[in-house]
């Protein structure tokens, strides 16, 4: 296997690791919004993460490489007790998965930096709907883009 085989493997594998993690998070998302439009929409993006989670899978075995499998359970960053902690947990996961796309993204395949600037724009639409703002470079700290 090459480098840069390897270097795409090891990039493929930290989104696919996040993306199993967004998809546990969005379920205690769900549990805090059942029933509501919110609901529908958290809903709607289990779904799309449990798409990229498969796509990747895909890309990583197509690679040589063996996918990561998903943990049991995951440490949320914060305790969400309430719709409003529900949806900031949203919004915060979609900024995290956002941010491993970005290694992907500087791939020199061009098929996988379309694949994961897609995911990155998608996620940062879904930050957006969670947050209500929006961040100018989805996926990089604000402290990156200061000399």
């Amino acid at each position: 296997m090459t480098g840069g085989a390897r270097a795409a493997i090891a990039a493929l594998q930290q989104a696919l690791a996040a993306e199993q993690a967004v998809s546990y998070g969005y379920g205690v998302v769900g549990a805090h919004l059942a029933g509501s439009t919110a609901g529908n929409v958290a809903y709607g993006d289990w779904l799309a993460h449990q798409r990229a989670r498969d796509q990747l899978t895909e890309m990583i075995s197509a690679r040589g490489g063996q996918p990561v499998a998903a943990a049991v359970a995951y440490e949320l960053p914060f305790p969400v007790t309430s719709a409003a902690t529900a949806q900031q947990l949203a919004a915060t996961m979609e900024d995290r998965v956002a941010q491993t796309y970005l290694a992907v993204v500087a791939l020199p395949d061009a098929g996988l930096r379309s694949f994961a600037a897609q995911q990155l724009r998608a996620a940062a639409l879904r930050a957006q709907y969670w947050s209500g703002t929006t961040e100018a470079f989805p996926g990089l700290p604000g402290s990156s883009l200061r000399r």
